[in-house]
């Protein structure tokens, strides 16, 4: 049986999104953020050292269980172990090329832009000292005009222009692609003034809000800040 060691507000919720485009049957194991540091518990690092989500484990019924991290390897073992090839292309295909390069463009390129951006808007918050508080922002401010929002609209303007040419991201087959790349995307939305002025990308996300199991995997996690 899969278990998937489910953050709130996280990466893992992909991981659902997958299961059940695939039917699986899975359970999952919930964590919860710190509301004010919004870490995740320490209880998940008895599951993986490093204690973040996602995390799998996968029992197959011998007594032997393998425990995954990482969304990415997570996605490829899922599809390898369990998809026959399902939602994932040929890799010697131009599909399955796409599919690849989007699997790791959006926790390699995309995403540490999102986190930094984060990062900087956090900076002069209640955690630091009130003298430095306008010293940070102005900092924060100049490093985020800078140097992290002229690289984010260059990303963005990437992904607006291949999804202008193609419905979704491996061209026409939905793929673990599109799953991997829901959370950057929707994060974007929340914290990057991502808006109509991309539409392709936007008509995107209204497709995949639509699927049905996208749906029920909202179901199954539980709230979910992003959708």
């Amino acid at each position: 049986m899969i278990t998937v060691h489910h953050l709130n507000n996280s990466r893992s919720q992909r991981i659902l999104w997958l299961l059940e485009e695939m039917a699986l049957p899975y359970d999952i194991v919930r964590y919860e953020r710190d509301p004010q540091t919004m870490a995740a518990p320490a209880s998940l690092h008895t599951v993986h050292p490093l204690g973040k989500s996602p995390v799998i484990t996968d029992d197959d019924g011998d007594g032997t269980a393998l425990t995954i991290a990482e969304s990415g390897a997570i996605l490829e073992y899922l599809t390898d172990a369990h998809g026959d090839g399902a939602l994932r292309p040929p890799s010697r295909t131009a599909a399955g090329r796409a599919c690849t390069y989007w699997l790791h463009y959006a926790e390699g390129s995309v995403m540490p832009l999102l986190l930094l951006k984060l990062v900087l808007v956090r900076m002069g918050g209640p955690q630091m000292p009130f003298l430095l508080r306008p010293i940070a922002r102005k900092i924060a401010g100049a490093v985020t005009a800078a140097m992290v929002a002229p690289r984010l609209t260059q990303h963005l303007d990437h992904v607006e222009a291949h999804l202008a040419a193609n419905p979704w991201f491996a061209g026409d087959p939905f793929s673990v692609a599109d799953i991997q790349m829901s959370f950057p995307l929707e994060t974007a939305v929340a914290r990057a003034g991502l808006d109509a002025s991309r539409p392709h990308i936007m008509a995107w996300l209204d497709r995949i809000h639509a699927r049905p199991a996208y749906r029920r995997a909202l179901e199954r996690g539980g709230p979910y800040a992003y959708a």
